[in-house]
């Protein structure tokens, strides 16, 4: 069974509800119809009726049996703008720039979260990151004792040995952009528990770098970053397996293991990769998705308080059905 189906599966056992804000993209339209289809989650559109089924009816798509709301015409949205103007109002916020605000999908689909209409949210098929977490941190906020929200890519790469059975966690590939030592180490330590609380399975963390151990002397202090944060991650978290610096073969491959760094208990078995800055975590997951035929899953954020994960732009409905899967289940560990 392939990782999204052992997910799919776990959320039937407790059927969640997850916010599709950009209804106005066939390729939410037609994951709303896999995903009611499968019955792992319960979707609800955001967005105009008659437009949702202009679209919809175009591409001959049938979704009579998925919720839709509204906005401009839900019974709740006068609450929602006086939650939203409270939440905000000490960053200068006024009644009616709320309710200008919440004329935005995303805006009053996080709104649905805060106020318990909904456990999750999925977007970014054509908003920008930004765009999507932005509410996300003004309105949920992050989730208690983490200091650091973070992005990660669940990566699983077909008829792979390495990791666990080609399937692998990348951090931070989507949102932190020159995280220093510390930053670095929560995202380490969050991508632990999300790990755990995904997979199941002991977490091996490799923190990535071009060096191994020090083999390659350290240019404007990048090895030192790393060994620092991975250090960190020792101290705040003894309990878990963790090494560094690591080079990529080095960090999955046993043979490369043995001679590069064998001494260590994660080197030649890792798999989580977390890399030194976002240009190195998006230029990764790219590579593997492109070159190795992986599906790669996310942005999936963690560290907010109730999930809203992001998408690539270049997404498919089933990537989307994927991420709501993965929506669904830190959904239920929430409670």
């Amino acid at each position: 069974m392939s990782f999204i189906s052992g997910l799919k599966e776990r959320a039937k056992q407790n059927i969640k509800t997850i916010v599709l804000p950009e209804s106005y993209d066939i390729r939410v339209l037609q994951a709303a119809r896999k995903v009611t289809d499968e019955g792992f989650a319960k979707v609800i559109l955001v967005g105009s009726n008659d437009e949702i089924a202009r679209l919809s009816g175009e591409n001959g798509l049938d979704i009579s049996d998925v919720q839709i709301v509204n906005p401009e015409t839900s019974e709740k949205l006068e609450s929602y703008i006086n939650e939203f103007y409270e939440l905000r109002k000490a960053k200068g916020m006024t009644l009616e720039k709320a309710r200008e605000t919440l004329k935005n999908n995303i805006y009053f689909g996080t709104m649905m979260i805060k106020m318990g209409d909904a456990d999750g949210l999925v977007a970014g098929s054509i908003c920008s990151t930004s765009d999507t977490l932005r509410p996300a941190l003004q309105i949920v906020k992050t989730a208690p004792n983490t200091k650091l929200v973070s992005a990660f890519f669940m990566i699983q790469v077909p008829d792979c040995e390495f990791g666990e059975n080609g399937l692998f966690l990348f951090a931070d590939s989507g949102l932190n952009v020159q995280p220093n030592a510390d930053e670095i180490s929560e995202i380490a330590i969050s991508s632990a528990k999300t790990w755990k609380n995904l997979v199941g399975t002991e977490p091996k963390i490799a923190m990535l770098s071009y060096s191994t151990l020090g083999s390659a002397p350290s240019v404007e202090g990048m090895n030192a970053k790393t060994l620092e944060a991975t250090n960190l991650v020792k101290e705040k978290a003894p309990d878990l397996a963790v090494d560094g610096e690591l080079q990529l073969d080095a960090a999955i491959v046993p043979k490369v293991a043995m001679q590069k760094a064998p001494n260590s208990k994660v080197a030649g078995h890792a798999n989580i990769l977390i890399f030194p800055d976002l240009n190195a975590g998006n230029i990764g997951y790219k590579l593997a998705q492109r070159l190795a035929k992986a599906e790669a899953y996310g942005p999936i954020t963690q560290g907010i308080a109730r999930p809203v994960n992001d998408l690539s732009r270049g997404c498919s409905s089933d990537d989307i059905a994927g991420v709501v899967a993965i929506t669904a289940v830190q959904a239920q560990s929430n409670e």
